[in-house]
């Protein structure tokens, strides 16, 4: 039915639009970080380069999930039932919304790694290590939209 297949993309929207916006401004967070302490240290762009981009990652598992309902699961057709749309929204609710806050929550962990190299300390091991912890997050989310659609597929 029409109506299912509009349910399963507003899932499969609010997945890749939220995810997006949240790596968008999670990178932009870090991004501000970087060019302020570029002024004060030379030769650390390749770090601040690595920490810029690892809130970045969420946006990607977004589209990652698109593709799995659309083409491993081949659950986005015509032919999808009501349990299916349901499942698709449920599944796009759950990774949008993990992976908007934590791409934000993880460029606020990397923005502040930054500083702190932007103030001479050795930090970028640390960071990364804490950076992780939100990043874990965006990765369950998107095991989890998984098994959901591994448990509809068609």
């Amino acid at each position: 039915m029409e109506t299912n297949l509009f349910i399963a993309y507003i899932g499969i929207a609010i997945m890749l639009a939220l995810s997006g916006i949240g790596s968008a401004y999670g990178v932009t967070i870090v991004g501000n970080a970087a060019i302020g302490a570029a002024k004060k240290v030379d030769g650390k762009f390749g770090n601040f380069l690595v920490l810029t981009a690892l809130p970045g990652t969420q946006g990607l598992y977004g589209f990652a999930g698109y593709f799995m309902f659309q083409n491993i699961f081949k659950v986005l057709t015509p032919e999808i039932t009501f349990f299916q749309a349901m499942a698709t929204l449920a599944a796009g609710l759950t990774l949008g919304f993990v992976g908007w806050l934590s791409a934000i929550r993880q460029g606020q962990v990397c923005a502040n790694g930054v500083v702190s190299i932007g103030q001479g300390h050795d930090a970028f091991g640390n960071t990364l290590i804490l950076a992780v912890f939100p990043e874990l997050y965006a990765i369950v989310a998107l095991a989890a939209a998984f098994l959901i659609g591994s448990a509809i597929a068609v």
